[in-house]
C-alpha cells in the first residue's frame, strides 16, 4: 500500500459518515467524575486531550465509552552502522557475503478501547505488517525479500490510580500474544523459499509482558506527559530463540492553538537487547541480520506532531493526527541498518451507547 493510503481511508470515513449511534461524552476526567465548566471543554473537545498519535495507551475513558482507532506507521532504514559509526556497503561485504542496503516497515494498527469503569480502560491492538529489505552480494547482485501478515495481538489494561485537576497517573499492564509469524520465507540467490532473518519476521513467537506507567498533565493551553514502557519475553519460541527485552521512554509537550488543533514535540528513547538463542535455519556468517548478537541497540528520536479534533456536529468524537521525526542519536550492535525517519498518522473515533 502506498504512503498515501491513510488519506484515502480518511476520505472514505468522511464520505460514508459516522454510524448512527447515539453519541455521548467521549473523554475522561482525571478524577474519575463527570467534568464540568472549562475542564469539560478541555477534556471533551480539546485537540490536546490525547497524547501524540505515536503514543499508545496514553489515556483512560469514562465508564461505558468506546474508542476505535486506525494508525498507519512507516519507518525507513538505510545504510549500516556499528556503534555510532556509519559503515559503507563495502565495509559490511568485507565480513559478510551479503549486506542489507535498506528496509521499509509499514504497519496498519487497528485498536479498540472500552472502559467498564471510570478508572479502568481495556485496549486491544492488532498490527498488520509489511516488511521489505534490499540486499547486495559480494558479486554485485541485488535482491529484495518481503514478508506480510498480522503481527502479535496485544491486550492491555489501563488503570488510573491517582489524579487531581492538573495531573494524573495510570498503570499500563499488557500482554502480547504470539500471533505473528516467526517462519517467514522468501526466495534469495542462495535458495528458494529460504528462512528470512530476524528483522523480517512478523512476531516474537513468545508471550510477552508489557508493563508501564503513564503520567499526564495539562494547564490551560499546555499539556504534557511521560510514559516508560517495557517488553519482557517469557520464554523461548518454537525457533529456539527469544527476542531481547525492550525499554521505551516517551516525554512530550503540546500547545493548543485552537480548540480543535494542537501541536506537539516528543522525545522517544528506545533500548533493545540482543537475541537469546539462535534459529538453526539461519547462518549468522552469511548476513548480519541473521546474527543474534548483532540485533541490540539504542536510539533517541525527535518527533513533531499535529492533533485535530471535531468538537461538534455529526463527526463529533473524530480525531485526525499525524506525527513524524527522525533519530538524533543511534548506537547499534552492528553492522545493523540505521533508522532514517518515521511517520505515524491515524484516525480515532470515540463514542458511547446511551439510551434516550
Amino acid at each position: 500500500m502506498s504512503h498515501h493510503s491513510l488519506f484515502g481511508v480518511i476520505v472514505l470515513v468522511l464520505t460514508l459518515g459516522v454510524p448512527s449511534w447515539s453519541i455521548g461524552d467521549t473523554t475522561n476526567h482525571p478524577d474519575g467524575h463527570a467534568p464540568t465548566g472549562a475542564m469539560a471543554d478541555h477534556v471533551h473537545h480539546a485537540a490536546d486531550a490525547h497524547a501524540p498519535i505515536g503514543v499508545m495507551g496514553d489515556h483512560v475513558h469514562s465508564a461505558g465509552e468506546w474508542m476505535l482507532s486506525y494508525r498507519f506507521m512507516f519507518m525507513r532504514m538505510a545504510d549500516n552502522r556499528d556503534g555510532t559509526d556509519r559503515l559503507s556497503t563495502s565495509d559490511v561485504l568485507a565480513d559478510f557475503p551479503v549486506a542489507p542496503i535498506n528496509m521499509n516497515m509499514e504497519m496498519h494498527m487497528l485498536s479498540a478501547m472500552y472502559a467498564p469503569t471510570d478508572r479502568l480502560t481495556l485496549m486491544a491492538m492488532l498490527p498488520v505488517i509489511h516488511l521489505s529489505m534490499d540486499h547486495r552480494t559480494r558479486m554485485g547482485a541485488k535482491f529484495t525479500t518481503r514478508s506480510t501478515g498480522p503481527g502479535d495481538f496485544r491486550l492491555t489494561g489501563l488503570y488510573r490510580f491517582w489524579s487531581d485537576e492538573i495531573h494524573s497517573l495510570h498503570l499500563n499492564a499488557g500482554l502480547s500474544m504470539p500471533t505473528g509469524s516467526v517462519n517467514e520465507r522468501d526466495d534469495t540467490p542462495a535458495a528458494d523459499d529460504a528462512k528470512l532473518p530476524y528483522p523480517m519476521q512478523l512476531g516474537s513467537g513468545t508471550w510477552d509482558l508489557l508493563p508501564g506507567v503513564t503520567y499526564l498533565g495539562h494547564l490551560e493551553r499546555w499539556s504534557w506527559g511521560f510514559q516508560p514502557l517495557g517488553t519482557l519475553r517469557l520464554a523461548t519460541n518454537s525457533e529456539d530463540y527469544r527476542l531481547g527485552r525492550r525499554i521505551d521512554l516517551s516525554l512530550w509537550g503540546a500547545y493548543r492553538f485552537l480548540d480543535w488543533l494542537s501541536a506537539s514535540l516528543r522525545l522517544n528513547s528506545q533500548i533493545w537487547f540482543n537475541i537469546h538463542g539462535r534459529d538453526p535455519d539461519l547462518n549468522p556468517a552469511m548476513v548480519p541480520t541473521a546474527d543474534p548478537d548483532r540485533r541490540g541497540g539504542r536510539r533517541l528520536d525527535l518527533l513533531f506532531g499535529l492533533n485535530g479534533s471535531v468538537p461538534t456536529g455529526m463527526f463529533k468524537g473524530l480525531r485526525i493526527a499525524v506525527e513524524g521525526g527522525l533519530p538524533v542519536y543511534q548506537s547499534l550492535d552492528g553492522p545493523q541498518l540505521e533508522t532514517d525517519y518515521l511517520v505515524t498518522a491515524g484516525l480515532q473515533y470515540a463514542f458511547s451507547f446511551t439510551s434516550d
